[in-house]
C-alpha cells in the first residue's frame, strides 16, 4: 500500500489532492466529518493531512472549526501562464467595457464541461444593479449562460455532445433544456457572432456575450455584459461587446508572439 494508505495504490499526494478536490462552490467550507465522507479516507489520515495543508497555507481553519481554501492555492493558480496572459490582456478592455455600460462584465473560458469565470467587474451601487450568481473562479453550466453558449458554439461537436449527455438542468423557466433547441441556439450564435440571453441563468438577468479569438483564430474565451432584463433592447450593447472581444483577441495574440 503506497504511502501507508489503507487504499491500495493510493499515495499521500493523491490523498491530499482528494481532500482539496472535495471543496467546491457548493462546499466552500467543510468540517472534518464532511471531508471524511467526501473522500472516504480514514478520519486520522484526513486530520493529519488537514493540519499539514493548513500549515502550508493551502487551507485555512475558521473560528467555527471548518476548513476553507487558503490564499496559497489562489496564488499558485494565478501563476498559470495561459490564464494570467489572458486576464492581463483582457483587463484594460473589460474596464473600458464596464465604463461604457456600467453593468456587470465577465471574462469566461470553457473548462471541461463547465464555463469558468476568470474575471468579473461588478457594477457600483449607484449603477443599475442586477443579481448574478457568478464569481471569479466559479463554474456554471454552459447551456444556461451567455458566455457558456458562445464557447459551446465554437467547440468541437463532441464537446457539445458530452454537455448534452451530462444533462441540461432547468435553472429558470427560460433555460434551454431541449438538445434540439440548444443546437439551434448555437447555430444562431455562429451565424451572428453574438449571444443574446434573457433570464436563462437567473430571472431578471440578461446578457450579451461574444467570442474572443486567440492564435489561429480559435475561440479561447468569451466576454459578456449582464444587465437587468427590464433594461430592454440587448442589441444596443452588441457593438461594445464585440469591440472589447476584438481588442482582447489582438492583445492576447501579441502577448503570445512575444513568447516565441
Amino acid at each position: 500500500m503506497a504511502g501507508g494508505s489503507r487504499s491500495p495504490g493510493q499515495t499521500v499526494l493523491s490523498r491530499a489532492i482528494a481532500i482539496l478536490d472535495s471543496f467546491s462552490h457548493d462546499r466552500p467550507e467543510q468540517t472534518l466529518g464532511s471531508i471524511v465522507r467526501s473522500t472516504a479516507l480514514p478520519p486520522a489520515t484526513v486530520h493529519r493531512l488537514l493540519a499539514e495543508l493548513v500549515g502550508w497555507g493551502g487551507l485555512e481553519r475558521s473560528g467555527r472549526g471548518t476548513y476553507r481554501v487558503g490564499l496559497r492555492l489562489w496564488q499558485l493558480g494565478a501563476l498559470a501562464p495561459g490564464s494570467r496572459r489572458l486576464r492581463d490582456a483582457a483587463l484594460p478592455y473589460l474596464e473600458d467595457l464596464y465604463e461604457a455600460t456600467h453593468q456587470v462584465v465577465h471574462l469566461a473560458v470553457l473548462d471541461g464541461l463547465e464555463v469558468l469565470y476568470v474575471e468579473k467587474l461588478s457594477a457600483r451601487p449607484e449603477d443599475v444593479r442586477v443579481s448574478v450568481v457568478s464569481e471569479v473562479g466559479k463554474r456554471l453550466p454552459p447551456h444556461a449562460t451567455g458566455p457558456g453558449k458562445v464557447l459551446l458554439a465554437y467547440s468541437p461537436p463532441k464537446v457539445v455532445d458530452r454537455v448534452v449527455a451530462a444533462g441540461l438542468p432547468r435553472l429558470t423557466p427560460h433555460t434551454i433544456t431541449d438538445p434540439a433547441r440548444l443546437s439551434a441556439a448555437l447555430a444562431e450564435i455562429r451565424r451572428t457572432g453574438v449571444c443574446l440571453s434573457r433570464d436563462e441563468m437567473t430571472m431578471g438577468a440578461s446578457s450579451v456575450a461574444a467570442p474572443i479569438s486567440g492564435p489561429e483564430r480559435c475561440v479561447i474565451a468569451a466576454v459578456s455584459v449582464v444587465l437587468p432584463s427590464r433594461v430592454g433592447n440587448l442589441a444596443t450593447l452588441v457593438p461594445a461587446v464585440r469591440a472589447a472581444c476584438i481588442g482582447i483577441g489582438r492583445a492576447y495574440r501579441r502577448s503570445n508572439q512575444h513568447l516565441i
